[in-house]
């Protein structure tokens, strides 16, 4: 056995795994615990990410709620804006009714007064023109001269 070749082959292969073994697993372990490493990182690096996108995600919710609260906001006070501004065009439109009937109701009033003023002036006109005809027609001249007389005597107790 001693004088075999693969003997000491053998021998010399189970040395050199022996002494290679520790330098090699370091190695193989330190790449290892490398490659451990840069997975832990990558994992702690995905969950801060992780818990950036979330922390951003519940910002653009919170902004998007907000906004939506505000687009509310900006509709309710515009339907009131609206409102107010319907009451007050109604209300003005009232008052403008309101003015020209009162206007109206005054024309007619003056109207009225006015037809009334043309009838009695006329009515004063037709008197005048029968009484100067009944007159004419009945008074002889003596009795003109006399209601002359009489009215030019009254004249001065009448002005004063």
């Amino acid at each position: 056995m001693l004088h075999d070749t693969n003997f000491w082959v053998a021998v010399a292969f189970v040395i050199f795994v022996v002494l290679a073994y520790k330098p090699v697993m370091k190695q193989v372990g330190g790449a290892l615990d490398a490659r451990a490493e840069r997975i832990r990182l990558q994992i702690e690096e995905a969950q801060q990410l992780r818990e950036d996108a979330q922390a951003l995600l519940a910002t653009y919710k919170r902004k998007q709620r907000d906004a939506l609260k505000e687009a509310e906001d900006i509709v309710a006070h515009a339907r009131d804006e609206a409102k107010r501004t319907q009451e007050r065009a109604a209300a003005e439109l009232e008052a403008s009714l309101k003015r020209r009937e009162a206007q109206a109701l005054e024309k007619i009033a003056q109207a009225e007064a006015k037809a009334v003023q043309e009838v009695r002036e006329k009515a004063v006109d037709v008197a005048m023109i029968a009484t100067r005809k009944l007159l004419a027609d009945q008074l002889d001249a003596k009795a003109a001269n006399s209601l002359v007389d009489d009215a030019i005597a009254q004249i001065p107790t009448k002005l004063h």
